[in-house]
């Protein structure tokens, strides 16, 4: 499988000078699959972009999209990934139990009128709910797609897939807490994640940020550090900067992460995400 990252943010998109390196737009990442199909995973700002090159690529568009959970985000980018205009598109939609109604929302909001020019009903791709995942695992060309809840306010899930002899594992907006939520212990997501070949995890959080920022749903780069060194990951992907983080300051804490791996005598391989980046398994 081969991966790509289109959005690496949180919380809000933050183009500018000071995220060119790692990148300005939110949650957004492309996968695809020995098989050659598309799998993507989370619709932030990064969807759009993306849309832009699977057009260039080809006229017919079908893929799976999975969503996390539907804080903004996560789904605001929906709207402007243009496949979605397009009739010879079909996109078909699984993940957290909610992510259907959350990317219906973006269109068709109650709580006021004239958000979006455009109802979602109104789009010409063909778009389908599978629910699949809410009840087991999820096959795709031989590719397994496993999923584990978050640690976050109002829900979500993190994604393992497995091609093959490689795992890949991907867990955004999740809170490593010791008072942790039912299935929701570091300990589970240790064993979620063991032996995996790649681990995206979110890291928005420096060891001293989160002391005061406990229960929003986000995990400092230490204590993902820990629970990787402890499922035996062979790479860590440090995800989700935070939108006040600069690239030198991103660059700092991947530093300070590599530095732990050092004092722990630990072979894994650590990476800040960059937008735009690609990997190979």
């Amino acid at each position: 499988m081969r991966i790509k990252f289109w959005g690496t943010r949180g919380s809000i998109a933050v183009p500018g000078e000071d995220t060119i390196l790692y990148g300005g737009n939110t949650t957004c990442l492309e996968m695809t699959l020995q098989s050659g199909r598309t799998v993507i995973i989370d619709a932030g700002t990064g969807i759009r972009p993306l849309g832009d090159k699977l057009l260039a690529e080809n006229d017919k568009i079908e893929i799976y999209l999975l969503i996390t959970h539907i804080h903004w985000d996560h789904v605001l980018g929906f709207p402007f990934f243009d496949p979605i205009y397009r009739a010879s598109t079909k996109i078909v939609v699984d993940g957290h139990a909610s992510c259907i109604t959350g990317l219906r929302t973006t269109f068709d909001n109650k709580r006021g009128d004239g958000f979006f020019p455009i109802k979602f009903d109104d789009l010409d791709a063909d778009i389908s709910y599978l629910d699949k995942l809410s009840s087991g695992v999820l096959e795709i060309d031989g590719t397994t797609i496993e999923t584990i809840p978050l640690q976050h306010p109002q829900g979500g899930v993190g994604f393992k897939f497995r091609e093959g002899n490689k795992t890949f594992v991907f867990i955004t907006d999740n809170e490593l807490k010791k008072d942790a939520w039912e299935g929701r212990s570091r300990e589970e997501y240790a064993k979620f994640c063991k032996d995996a070949d790649i681990l995206v995890h979110d890291s928005q959080y420096t060891t001293q940020e989160i002391k005061e920022r406990q229960g929003w749903g986000h995990s400092d780069y230490q204590t993902t550090f820990d629970m990787a060194h402890k499922a035996d990951v062979k790479k860590l992907i440090l995800f989700h900067h935070d939108p006040s983080r600069t690239d030198p300051e991103v660059k700092a804490i991947e530093v300070l992460c590599k530095d732990l791996a050092k004092k722990r005598d630990s072979s894994m391989i650590i990476e800040a995400a960059k937008e735009n980046s690609e990997i190979e398994l």
